[in-house]
This record gives structure tokens, sequence and C-alpha cells, in this order.
């Protein structure tokens, strides 16, 4: 890229006025910040990298691991649609998984989101780790059910053309929930032919998708739609029924042209919770069964958005917009029959949007790319309510609010080379948040209203060293941080009991720093290995279950990854394994550990396809022993599991497929908990009203068979 960086001596003589009054504006705040920077960083700045807002975001290698001289971490990259074309996969989430570390799981439902770990964290459903999906931002805010609420169920993985991720609060375009990362995931503009997909397998499961494309005038029109029915293991069936559908319209290319991009998604379910482990071993229930029969839910999301790109001779504009229409009605009863079932309810309209500018300078004969950009975002919550209720039926409101939460967040960053070997990142991050909670009613809960405004200035900085032959060395560190749910900032009230409670902030600061290599030592294997820590101020966590804030303290982990790629004549090879140590600052409830922090995961997947008749792709994952409280003396068990794909082309037009999923019949459980409950025998008022402390368990799902079939049109 340095060869292509120019030195501005005027602003685009082809553009309008008003655009090039814009350009000066944004070159100068450019200059502001990074002059103010670099006065108390020893002039450090940032290297010109293959930046997905610099650059056409169609990915033609199909290298995981980047190339050296374009990243500014060991611990970022792109998955490829290559690698996720022949990944056999239970859940449309679990393409996440690609990402080098990240297990993916399940407590639940299919239509709830899944389960996240990374980093010694777990993630719930999203509340350290944010996505986005055609630059619409995913985790929701002051969500019904948890903070951060990531909900990927609605992905269709044979259209993803690219995913790229980046771990860690190094990259100033991260905003909010990034603490351990982000990704960001493209849908293709165009396929190379129209198919049909079917598939079908045991448990009832069956899934049907087509989709493909057109030229359309001067561009081009892609769509798809997805129906999956499924009904699981579960001695009560899911009766899972899923519709979905993408459209998009796009005129040339992603940094010179626009797309717009149309989704449909809804889903109804019935779940199987969690259940006290006890309830199994005695006989109570069997292994897949459970003790509510109306858990379940139904969601949709509805969305519109437009992404816009264009370059001129000192650099380029990206900009993107989106609204989203979003619903969740979630029936849970987490802790078996202690404290019965309860809905939680979510009904918001979403839109927001950013604007980007790159522009290549020239300091000193140094080749610079500032990169800029603006970031707004509101969510109108029209309704944000907990009801405790009976069979789906609300019996009492434990809190009903309306909330109002906006965002804005404005970042520069200066990414240098300075000569041959070393380049630098130098990058600095402003935000603000603001919510307005209006009580709708809750008995305990009218006093709990009021407004909240929060900001963070977050500096960031990358070094990056070679590369020195195939092999490069990074030095990372920076400031981000993830928001808390909005309620909790202005609560004055326990909503179960009218106890008085502390507020919290808005907003947790998280530091990171991270030492890498990245190396090609070896033809085409890619290697990097990454050392790294994260202190966070604070674990305060709002527990959707209950209406309540539950304080935890600060806490700080530490960790290392290594992650392997390797691709040849049809043959693609990745290994990574990640072990990390989570505290709390202080102890609690008898230690330190961190609840479900996984200290070890290991991953290694195969794929093979030369476009001979048969083809095929295996992946294997280990899931560390994990605690369960905070004394560390209660662990889950450590598990393997191995899914399998083969497939063959019978023709051009039609190839057939198996998918082998738990193949060899692991006996595990998605996720482990500790907690009191009651089960059907013991009745609601078990342990003189406070339930018996055990495990609850949902179990990971047992061997099964998929087959499909294709249809190229």
């Amino acid at each position: 890229m340095a060869n292509s960086m120019k030195v501005i001596s005027n602003l685009s003589d082809s553009s309008s006025p008003s655009m090039r009054s814009i350009q000066r504006l944004v070159y100068i705040f450019n200059v502001f910040l990074v002059s103010t920077f670099t006065s108390t960083a020893a002039h450090a700045a940032g290297a010109p990298i293959a930046d997905e807002s610099a650059l056409d975001s169609v990915v033609v290698t199909s290298n995981r691991q980047q190339t050296t001289g374009t990243t500014d971490s060991a611990s970022e990259g792109t998955v490829t649609a290559k690698q996720l074309k022949l990944r056999p996969l239970l859940r449309s989430a679990e393409v996440m998984e690609a990402v080098p570390g990240m297990i993916v799981t399940q407590h639940s439902g299919d239509g709830k989101a899944n389960q996240y770990f990374l980093r010694g964290f777990n993630l719930d459903h999203g509340s350290d780790f944010s996505t986005s999906v055609n630059g619409m931002p995913i985790n929701m805010v002051t969500h019904g059910h948890g903070q951060g609420y990531m909900d990927l169920n609605f992905l269709i993985p044979e259209i993803i053309n690219s995913l790229n991720y980046r771990k860690g609060v190094y990259a100033a375009e991260d905003g909010d929930f990034t603490t351990t990362g982000s990704s960001r995931i493209n849908y293709s503009r165009s396929l190379e032919s129209p198919f049909i997909d079917f598939n079908f397998g045991e448990n009832g499961y069956k899934r049907l998708i087509t989709a493909g494309s057109q030229a359309v005038g001067d561009g081009n029109l892609m769509a798809a739609i997805e129906l999956v029915g499924n009904d699981g293991p579960w001695d009560q069936p899911e009766n899972l029924a899923k519709k979905n559908a993408v459209i998009t319209y796009s005129s040339g290319t992603a940094s010179d042209g626009y797309a717009i991009t149309a989704m449909a998604y809804k889903s109804d379910w019935v779940a199987t919770e969690q259940v006290p482990e006890r309830a199994i071993n005695s006989g109570e229930i069997g292994r897949y069964g459970t003790l509510a029969r109306t858990d379940g839910g139904k969601t949709h999301r509805y969305s519109l958005s437009g992404e816009w790109g264009r370059t001129d001779e000192s650099g380029g504009w990206k900009v993107n917009t989106y609204v989203v229409d979003y619903a969740l009605n979630l029936f849970s009863t987490p802790s078996g029959l202690l404290d019965g079932q309860h809905e939680q309810a979510d009904d918001r309209l979403t839109w927001g949007g950013q604007i980007i500018r790159n522009q290549y300078v020239n300091w000193g004969g140094k080749s610079t790319v500032f990169n800029s950009g603006l970031q707004l975002r509101q969510d109108n919550i029209s309704n944000l309510g907990l009801y405790q209720t009976t069979n789906r039926i609300r019996d009492n409101v434990v809190r009903e609010d309306k909330v109002s939460e906006s965002s804005l967040g404005l970042y520069s960053t200066a990414n240098t080379q300075w000569n041959q070997w070393f380049r630098t990142n130098i990058g600095l991050r402003w935000d603000t948040l603001k919510a307005d909670i209006n009580t709708k009613s809750g008995t305990f809960n009218l006093n709990n209203g009021g407004d909240a405004v929060a900001h963070q200035l977050s500096p960031k900085l990358g070094l990056a060293f070679g590369p020195f032959g195939k092999t490069e060395y990074f030095a990372n560190w920076g400031h981000g941080y993830h928001s808390n749910d909005a309620r909790g900032s202005t609560a004055k009230t326990n909503v179960n009991d009218g106890t008085p409670v502390d507020s919290i902030p808005l907003i947790v600061k998280a530091t990171g720093s991270e030492l890498g290599i990245r190396t090609e030592f070896l033809p085409n294997w890619h290697s990097s290995l990454t050392l790294w820590q994260l202190a966070l101020d604070s674990e305060l966590v709002y527990i959707g279950d209950s209406g309540v804030t539950e304080p935890k303290g600060g806490s700080h982990r530490h960790g290392l990854e290594w992650s392997n790629y390797y691709s040849h004549d049809g043959l693609i090879l990745d290994a990574d394994v990640a072990l990390s140590s989570a505290r709390f600052d202080e102890s609690n409830n008898g230690g330190k550990h961190i609840p479900n922090a996984i200290p070890v995961t290991a991953s290694f997947a195969a794929t093979f396809d030369k476009g001979y008749d048969w083809f095929g792709g295996v992946r294997v994952r280990y899931l560390g022993a994990y605690p369960l409280d905070e004394a560390g003396g209660e662990k889950s068990s450590a598990f393997w599991t191995t899914n399998l794909k083969l497939g063959y082309r019978y023709n051009k037009k039609i190839q057939f497929s198996l998918d082998v999923l738990n193949a060899f019949n692991s006996r595990a459980n998605d996720i482990e908990y500790s907690g009191a409950s009651c089960t059907a025998l013991e009745g609601a008022g078990c342990g003189g009203g406070d339930g018996i402390d055990g495990r609850l368990l949902h179990p990971l799902e047992p061997s099964s068979l998929r087959f499909g079939v294709r249809i190229n049109i």
C-alpha cells in the first residue's frame, strides 16, 4: 500500500464544493487528533493495513491468517467462504468458531442467542464481543434477556463472503462490546450460480435454502431464502420453525459502488432449558428431559441497510446506514421450579450508521493513512419487560420500562510506514452514551426511571516490526469498554422486594495489551502466537432473569493463543490452542475464580476439495474444565467433540452430502452452571424456600446424521 500513497496537494478537484468542505474538515480533525496524541506518545503512529474500511471488502485470498505486512496485530485475520463451505455445522452461529479460540454452545432452544466463550470470558450471549453483518451491529444494548445480546440465528452460512475478526481493544473503529474483540461478516453480492439445497436428518430436522443472483440494469440482484424445522433430541419436541430471507441489490464494488440489503427473519420454538443434574441422576427426568413444558419463545428481526463507497485521488469514503425492527418474547424456567417461569420481552426499533474517510498523505517522506469515522446509533425500545408467568400466561409484572438509548462514537487513526521493517498504528476514540429510562409498571419499579450519560476517551497504540523474511513481531495496547444495561444506571430499588440499591456506571472501561508474532516460514503455512492480558474495571452484570444488577468487582485476565493455517492443492488445515486465566481482583463467595471462564480450548479442522467427485471436512474441538463457582472447587467436565462432512458430486448440477454431528457420541454438556433450584418432586418451596444448590446443565446433543442434496441451476 505504501507505494500507492500520495501527497495531498489539493483535495479532489472533481469533488463538489460541499464534499470538498467535508474532506477538509475530516483532514483537519485527523491532523488535530494525531498531533495532540503524538505529543504524549513519543510520536508513535500507525501502519497502512488491508482495512475493510479502506479497501474493497470482497476477499480474494483464501488465507485465514493475513499475509505479513497487512495487519496491525498478530490476533486478527480473515475467514473466507472457501473455509466455511465444507465446515460441518450444528447451528448457523457456529461459523463464529472459525475465529481462533472462540467456542459457541447453547443452553436453551435454537431460537435463542447462543452462548459464546473467548479469552477467559463467558461472553454469555455477546456482552464482550461485537459482531456486525453487512455493516449492521448485532449486539443489543439494554436487552430484555442480557446486555449485548447477539442473536446470529439469522445467519445463512452459504452466502457469507468473508468474516473479518480482531481481538483485543486495539482498533479505534471498534466501540461498545469489543472488550475481547469484534467480527465483521459480509454477505456475497453475487453467487457463481443459483442453487437449491435440501437437508434432512434425524429428530425431525429439515432445511431448505435456495439462493442465486442475476444482473439487473447496471447492477446485480442477489436473493436467498431459508426455511428450517427441527425437533431435536429432546423428550419435548422443539418444534423449531425458522423463516429467513435476504435480498441485495448492488452496483460496483464495496470501495466504488453501493448495495441495498433487506433481511427478514422469524423464529418460533419450544425450549428445553438447563435442568438440575440430580433430576437426571435420580431418574425423575431423562437426560434430554425438561421440568417445564412451555418454555421457549418467538422472535423476529427485519432490517434494511445501505452501503456506499467512493475512492478519489487522495483516499476514499465509505458510508453505511441501517434500520432494524426487532422483537423477542422469551419464556424460561432457568432454576427448575424454584422461581417458576418468567417471560422477558423486548420490542425495539434500532437505527444508525457511520461515515468513514481514508486519507493518504506523506509527511517528511513517510507514507501515512489517516482513517476517521463517525458512528451513530439509537435504540428506541417501546417495551422492555420482565413478567412472572404460568404456561406463558402473565401473572405479574416484575418490571416494565420504555427506554431510549443513543450512542455517538468519533475516532481517528494514523497508520505510518516508517521504513521497510517498522510501522506504527496510533488511534484515539471518543464515545458518549445517553439513556432515558421511563418506568411503565412493576410494584417496586416505579422509582427506577431517569436519565444517564457517560463518556470515554480510548487511546490505542500498535507497533509492528518486520517482516524479517516472512516473520513479523507486534506490540499492542489500548483502552476499550462495554456498556452496562441502562436500567442499572438509574436503579434505586430492587424490583423484587423494594430494598434500596446502588446505581452502576453506564460504561465499564477495559485496558488491554498483547505481544505477538506472525510467521510464514514454511510454504503455505501461516502461524501466529499471541500473549495477551486484559483488566476490566467492573464485572457488574444486569441479570435479566431477576431484573437486578449483580455486582462482582474488577477482574483481570491473561492468556496465550497459538493459531495455525495451512492451504495447498485443495487441502485446508487450521489448528488453534488457547490458554487463559481469569480472576476477580477481590475475593467473592470464597474465591477469585470467574465462573464459566474456560481455561483451555483447542480445535482442529481439515477440508479437502480439488473439484473432483469427492470432497469433505472434519472439525474436532476441545473444551477444558472450567470453574462453576468463585472458590474453584466445583468444575465442569472437559470433553472433545467431532463433526464430519462427506460430499459427492454426481455431476456439475447435482451433489450429495452427509454430515455426522458429534460423530463419537460424546455424552458431555453444552453448558454447566452451579446454582440453587428445585425439581418437580422436591416442590417449589424446597430448601426452605431458597432451593437446593447443585449443578444445572444442558446436555450436548447426541450423534446425529444429516443428508443434503444440492441442485445447481
